[in-house]
């Protein structure tokens, strides 16, 4: 059975955030970990080693595989920022097309700096993806 690697655990945010070596990406790190916890009302949990998580949902998909993961989250990889935001959500598009300069993959939003994105926008797409991953996944 596939386990999956990216969980919740009670490794600490802050020494996380310490740890991060470019000194303009852990600053970031810091911006996001603000805006997501003020945003989301959640309290941030690191999820796998390197991502930092708020909230969780349960999943089940039609072949049977379900698990938990993070409602919302980012993580300040060496290249560029990860912002995770929930897929499948038409409205993900709208909102990215305001947000600034980034580059998106299926689950994940790529950011160099903050200064390149509307923190306004960014919000936004917290916001939403937690009332889509709510509305998809409504027993969690």
């Amino acid at each position: 059975m596939y386990e999956l690697k990216t969980k919740e655990n009670d490794s600490d945010v802050v020494e996380f955030i310490e740890r991060v070596k470019n000194p303009k990406r852990q600053e970031d790190a810091y911006k996001l970990l603000d805006i997501f916890s003020e945003t989301t009302g959640l309290k941030a949990k690191m999820w796998g080693p390197s991502i930092i998580g708020f909230g969780s949902y349960h999943y089940k998909y039609a072949s049977g595989h379900e698990g938990d993961a993070m409602l919302v989250g980012f993580s300040p990889r060496k290249a560029k920022m990860s912002l995770y935001f929930a897929t499948g959500d038409t409205e993900r598009e709208a909102l990215l097309q305001k947000l600034g300069k980034h580059t998106a993959g299926k689950a994940c939003v790529y950011i160099n700096k903050l200064e390149d994105v509307n923190i306004d926008i960014l919000r936004d797409l917290i916001k939403q993806s937690i009332i889509f991953l709510k509305k998809t996944y409504p027993d969690h």
